[in-house]
């Protein structure tokens, strides 16, 4: 029943994107934010 409702109301959609979202957001924010910080560093060496 709960799956039923996730899957296929407008509100459960967009609670499984939002949820999608924010676990793309968790990977790709360190990420970004450590190569930031190596060109910062790279920078300052030269």
């Amino acid at each position: 029943m709960a799956w039923d409702l996730l899957f296929s109301s407008d509100y459960g959609l967009f609670s499984v994107f939002v949820i999608v979202f924010l676990l793309g957001m968790s990977v790709w924010f360190p990420y970004y934010f450590h190569k930031k910080m190596r060109q910062g560093e790279q920078r300052n060496k030269t």
